[in-house]
């Protein structure tokens, strides 16, 4: 009789165990909460160290409470929810237009004959997509491009991934203005929306080069000696290295420029008009009748491959409204001041320079269970902002380290979609994907911590 592989379960029944976990804890834990104060020249509100003590009035949730708290879960993300559609609609009307394929390729294709600059490049390419409006499954149509530059280079397949996923990895793990984390982390945790971008261009270029070196070290290995590439023993699916040659013409220009307005306009809107997501979703709907526009593409394909676009991304939305559905059973069941207490115990004692790496630690873990950005900062922020101000650790460096946590670790998990999905493109086992990005993790891990202790210092806020 064959044994039976352990899978990993579907991120909705993860966070399903979840929700029946919170609710669970409810019945075991003592209630408790801490007072507030609300800061008058911001309006925002943060807990008091030491007030903590049981609640005046106890209350016991009925059996079928997680299930009631799902829908009013939406109802709470619904913000988010709708503009995780208004997004994914507004992109896929933008690849249609061919933009973004005839852009990228061609990018590619002139770094081509110049092997440092394709991998730095590349790099650069990926990560500043990710870092501003949040590309992740966008990446997957440049597998095949990645695949024949470099094996023709005499590179292999992982330096063709890792290209790609360091790059998508460290443009989340240091966004500057991406709206499906830094964003939506900012506004759980009360904190100005896209503040601390100058801390964080500066982290991005500094991960950048580590990925560069890591990169360009190993692509020089194996180029020198074929026999040293982790997948020397696998040959590429031809069908991934046949490429289109799509040539960027004037129309492919107008809609990347319209791209390029629409996030300045965004970092405009946020920093000068506190925009957020109602006003976001705005920008992306009327960029995506200005793509149809210019891309020739009719009223009835703009609208068909709007919604095709918004359906993509309908288990994100579910991912978003179930996680927030977990804070909603905690605070039911008065308990979220209880576990904050618990765990600022231990930190308190050990000082905010440990505490902002013990945030980073919990983060990356929670990152295995859920690779959903959005969902992990509705999930996780809600605890570690209250956190935060028990252990006098600003809350932006909390951010900071949810940011790192998620951002980072998505080029390592096995439940992340995306990475599960170019690895199979790429015919990489995920054990050999594993060997080449651990190294590149423990540097992460290692330099993250440090700058998660820089930022205390100098109370990055």
């Amino acid at each position: 009789m064959s044994k039976r592989r352990f899978r990993v379960p579907h991120t909705l029944v993860l966070i399903f165990g979840m929700i029946v976990l919170a609710q669970v804890l409810t019945y075991v834990l003592p209630q408790g909460e801490f007072d507030r104060e609300v800061f008058k020249d911001t309006g925002r509100e943060a807990v008091v160290p030491g007030t903590y003590g049981a609640v005046d009035e106890t209350v016991t949730l009925n059996a079928w409470h997680a299930l009631t708290a799902i829908p009013r879960g939406f109802s709470a993300a619904k913000d988010i929810i709708f503009f995780v559609f208004i997004v994914g609609g507004a992109f896929a009307v933008f690849r249609a237009t061919g933009a973004a394929d005839a852009a990228i390729g061609s990018l590619l294709r002139k770094m081509g004959n110049r092997p440092a600059l394709l991998i730095i490049g590349g790099l650069t390419m990926f990560m500043l997509g990710s870092s501003t409006i949040g590309m992740a499954e966008e990446y997957l149509p440049f597998v095949p491009l990645l695949l024949t530059l470099c094996v023709a280079l005499g590179y292999d397949a992982v330096t063709a991934v890792a290209i790609m996923c360091v790059g998508y990895g460290i443009g989340y793990g240091t966004a500057v203005i991406n709206p499906f984390t830094v964003i939506v982390a900012q506004n759980v945790a009360e904190v100005d929306q896209s503040s601390g971008m100058s801390y964080r261009i500066i982290l991005g270029a500094v991960f950048l080069a580590i990925g560069v070196h890591h990169v360009l070290s190993y692509a020089n290995r194996v180029k020198a000696d074929p026999s040293k590439s982790l997948v020397a023993d696998i040959e590429p699916d031809p069908a991934h290295t046949k490429v289109k040659d799509i040539p960027l013409t004037a129309t492919h220009v107008v809609s990347l420029v319209a791209i390029i307005a629409a996030i300045g306009a965004l970092v405009w809107g946020i920093k000068v008009h506190e925009w957020y997501l109602m006003e976001m979703g705005a920008v992306f709907l009327g960029l995506t009748l200005l793509l149809g526009l210019v891309g020739r593409l009719g009223l009835d394909k703009t609208a068909s491959t709007f919604c095709v676009g918004a359906t993509e991304l309908t288990t994100t939305a579910l991912l978003i409204g179930f996680a927030r559905t977990i804070e909603l059973i905690l605070n039911d069941g008065q308990i979220i001041d209880t576990i904050v207490h618990g765990i600022s115990g231990p930190l308190q004692q050990a000082g905010p320079y440990v505490a902002s790496v013990g945030m980073y630690a919990v983060q990356s873990l929670c990152n295995l269970f859920i690779p959903s950005g959005s969902g992990q900062a509705y999930v996780t922020m809600p605890l570690m902002a209250p956190l935060a101000d028990l252990t006098q650790v600003p809350r932006q460096v909390a951010v900071l380290a949810y940011q790192f946590g998620d951002g980072f670790t998505n080029i390592m998990i096995p439940t992340n979609a995306v990475l599960i999905g170019i690895l199979t493109m790429a015919r990489i086992p995920y054990e050999r994907w594993l060997r080449f990005i651990l190294p590149f993790m423990v540097k992460v891990w290692i330099v993250g911590s440090i700058a998660l202790v820089v930022a205390v210092a100098i109370g990055y806020s």
